[in-house]
């Protein structure tokens, strides 16, 4: 019979997401940034002391400090709803009516279990149903998710159910191909393997518009 800690050993190492939402807790902004840096700090620091690291020298005085605010600021900075992007959209006056397709766009993510990095490319789709979007703020939403502890599959429904309802349709598309640290530099080590997932509403569940889709960003990949 598998124990509580195993079976979340399991969860962890076989990244399993058990919610299409981040799991935040009601208080998670009862204080402030600046609050939450002076208290990462001390655990960064009370981390590297339990590991034997000497934090009287010069290259590592300043090292809890530093990754305190990466934490908050940066990688896990999308966790702030102050920082959500404002996803303005305009009418479609020149009627374009085809697919548009912004691909290759990077993705730095951070994979929950492990906290060690997910890199890799987001490619993005939608059709106007009347509205278009600016190309810049495609990038920022990917971003904006990208910037907390996540699972590959949470982001790209996030990046798409976000566009949906920024632009009122459902006909939008999102393919992540990225590598995920906790797999190519740890566990199994393998460096060459990556992860490829996806999302599609709306026309793109027809299979003549999903390839056409998949034939943009010439991903070889059989959905």
């Amino acid at each position: 019979m598998i124990n509580k800690e195993e079976f979340q050993d399991e969860i962890g190492d076989n990244h399993i997401s058990l919610s299409a939402k981040n799991p935040v807790r009601d208080d998670a902004f009862a204080i402030s940034d600046d609050e939450k840096i002076e208290k990462i700090k001390k655990d960064v620091e009370s981390i590297l002391l339990t590991l034997g690291m000497d934090l009287t020298d010069d290259s590592l005085k300043g090292t809890p400090n530093r990754v305190a605010k990466m934490f908050v600021k940066e990688i896990f900075g999308g966790l702030n709803p102050e920082r959500k992007p404002k996803a303005s959209t305009f009418d479609n006056n020149y009627k374009y009516g085809e697919m548009l397709v912004e691909k290759n766009i990077i993705v730095y993510s951070t994979c929950e279990h492990h906290l060690l990095p997910i890199i890799g490319r987001a490619h993005v789709a939608y059709i106007s149903n009347g509205s278009v979007i600016g190309l810049s703020k495609m990038n920022r939403i990917v971003e904006y998710y990208s910037k907390r502890p996540q699972v590959q599959e949470r982001l790209t429904m996030q990046i798409v159910q976000e566009l949906q309802q920024a632009l009122g349709t459902e006909d939008v598309a999102c393919v992540i191909d990225a590598k995920h640290l906790c797999v190519n530099s740890r566990g199994i080590s393998d460096i060459e393997s990556s992860t490829v997932t996806s999302e599609f509403g709306g026309k793109f569940k027809d299979s003549v518009t999903r390839r056409e889709f998949l034939d943009y960003i010439k991903l070889e990949t059989k959905f």
